[in-house]
C-alpha cells in the first residue's frame, strides 16, 4: 500500500486521537456512510428487489436470487485483491469507482425487464463491494488510529447495522408510493449526493508528513506468519470455526435476502419492512452489547448460543403469522446478526498465533464469506422446489443447529501450540 501508506500509524505525540477535532473522525463517519449505503443497497435492499422483481417481471425467486448470490460470491472472489486496487488507484479513487458500480446497478435494476439486465445489475453490484466494503474502509481508517483503531473501525462498521433502519424502510416507503423504478432513481440520487462530496472530502490517508510508527497489521512487512494455508486447511481448529461460520452465514444471508418476501404474506408489506427495521436495531445492540461482555466469556461458546437464538427465531416465524411474534422474532434473530461478523476474530486470537492472524483470518473469510453467499439461492431454490418458506426456514434451522453443535464439539476446538 505505498501509494496510500503515508500516514499509517500516526504517532499519538503528535496528535490526539481522542479529540472530536481530530480530522480523523470525520474518516469515520466518512466509511459509516459508506456502509449505510453499501449494505442498505446491496445486501439489505435485495429483499425488496426480490419481492418487487417477483411482482413485476413474473420472473421466479430461484432466478432473482440466483443473481443476489452471485453478486455475493462475486464480492467474495474479488475482495482477495482489495490490497492491490487500493495500493495502484489509491482509496479515494476506488471508493469513486466503487460508488459509480453500485449506482449503475442501482439504476439498471430500476429498469430491467430481461433476466441478462439483472444479472449484469447484479454483477455491476459486487463491484460496489470492492470499492466501498469493509476491507477498504478497515484500511482507510486504520491509516488514521492507533490508540483508538479498534473503536474507530466499530463505529464505522456500525453504519452497516443503521442501513437496515435507515435505507431499507425509506425504500419500501418510496416503492409503495411512486413505484419500484422511481424509487431506485430517487435512492441512487440520495447516495451519489451524499457520497461523493464525502469521498472527495473525507476519504484518503493523512497528510505525507505525518510520522509513520505502527503501520496496519495487515500492512505489517515483518510480521511474517508462522503457518501457511497449506498447514492451516489440515488444522481442526480452523475448520471447526470456517464450517460453522460458513453453515449459520448460509441461513442468515438467506433470510435476510427474502425476509420481506417471506414476511409479506404473513403480515403485510408494510410491517415486513417495520421487521427489516426491528432486526438491523437489534443487530446495532447485540453488537455494542457483545462489545462489553465478549472478553469473559468463551467465545465458541457465545458463538453456539448466538447461532441457537437465530435458529429458535427462525422456528418462531415459521410457526406464527402473529405480528407482535413475528417482530420479536426478528428482533431475537437480529441480536446475533453482527456476532457472526465480530466472533470469528475473537476465537482466532486466542487460538492461533499472533503472526498468523492475517493468514487464519483471510482465508476463513474466504471459505465462510464463498459458501455463506450461497444463502439466497440455496432459499430461493428451497422456495420454489417445495411452493413456500416453511420447507426453507426448516433447513436453515437445521443449519445453524448443526453449526452450533461443530463449533464448541469436545476435542475439536482446542488451540494450537503457540497462540498469540
Amino acid at each position: 500500500m505505498a501509494a496510500d501508506g503515508g500516514g499509517a500509524g500516526l504517532s499519538g505525540a503528535s496528535v490526539d486521537e481522542t479529540s472530536l477535532r481530530y480530522a480523523g473522525w470525520r474518516v469515520v463517519a466518512g466509511c459509516f456512510l459508506m456502509a449505510l449505503f453499501l449494505f442498505g443497497f446491496a445486501l439489505y435492499g435485495h429483499g425488496v428487489y426480490l419481492a418487487e422483481l417477483q411482482r413485476l417481471n413474473g420472473w421466479p425467486a430461484a432466478l432473482i436470487s440466483g443473481a443476489s448470490t452471485l453478486s455475493l460470491l462475486l464480492a467474495n472472489v474479488f475482495a482477495t485483491f482489495t490490497n492491490e486496487l487500493v495500493a495502484r488507484l489509491g482509496a479515494k479513487r476506488l471508493v469513486l469507482l466503487g460508488l459509480v458500480a453500485l449506482a449503475a446497478s442501482m439504476v439498471l435494476l430500476a429498469f430491467a425487464t430481461a433476466p441478462w439486465q439483472l444479472y449484469m445489475a447484479f454483477g455491476l453490484m459486487s463491484l460496489g463491494w470492492i470499492g466501498m466494503g469493509t476491507i477498504v474502509s478497515a484500511t482507510i481508517v486504520s491509516l488514521w488510529f492507533v490508540r483508538r483503531r479498534g473503536l474507530a473501525i466499530s463505529l464505522a462498521f456500525t453504519g452497516a447495522s443503521f442501513s437496515g433502519i435507515v435505507v431499507t424502510p425509506s425504500l419500501v416507503y418510496l416503492v409503495e408510493r411512486f413505484g419500484f423504478a422511481t424509487a431506485m432513481l430517487a435512492g441512487t440520487a440520495v447516495m451519489v449526493v451524499v457520497l461523493v462530496p464525502v469521498a472527495l472530502a473525507w476519504i484518503g490517508p493523512p497528510s505525507t508528513g505525518a510520522r509513520i510508527d505502527d503501520p496496519p497489521p495487515a500492512q505489517t512487512p515483518h510480521a511474517a506468519s508462522d503457518i501457511s494455508r497449506a498447514m492451516l486447511m489440515r488444522r481442526v481448529a480452523f475448520w471447526t470455526i470456517s464450517i460453522p461460520f460458513a453453515l449459520a452465514l448460509v441461513a442468515q444471508i438467506g433470510f435476510i435476502v427474502h425476509q420481506i418476501a417471506l414476511l409479506e404474506p404473513k403480515i403485510g408489506r408494510a410491517n415486513a419492512g417495520f421487521a427489516v427495521s426491528v432486526m438491523t436495531f437489534m443487530a446495532i445492540a447485540g453488537r455494542l452489547g457483545l462489545g462489553l461482555v465478549v472478553d469473559r466469556f468463551d467465545p465458541r461458546r457465545v458463538t453456539a448460543l448466538s447461532i441457537v437464538s437465530q435458529a429458535v427465531a427462525l422456528l418462531t416465524i415459521m410457526q406464527s403469522d402473529t405480528v407482535p411474534v413475528i417482530l420479536a422474532a426478528c428482533g431475537v434473530f437480529g441480536f446475533s446478526v453482527g456476532n457472526l461478523i465480530t466472533l470469528p476474530p475473537l476465537i482466532m486470537h486466542r487460538e492461533f498465533s499472533a503472526p498468523s492472524f492475517v493468514v487464519v483470518m483471510g482465508l476463513s473469510n474466504a471459505v465462510s464469506g464463498t459458501i455463506g453467499s450461497l444463502g439466497p439461492a440455496v432459499v430461493g431454490a428451497v422456495r420454489s422446489w417445495s411452493g413456500g418458506y416453511d420447507t426453507a426456514l426448516a433447513l436453515c434451522i437445521a443449519l445453524e443447529m448443526i453449526a452450533a453443535v461443530i463449533v464448541v464439539w469436545p476435542g475439536l476446538s482446542r488451540p494450537i501450540e503457540g497462540r498469540g
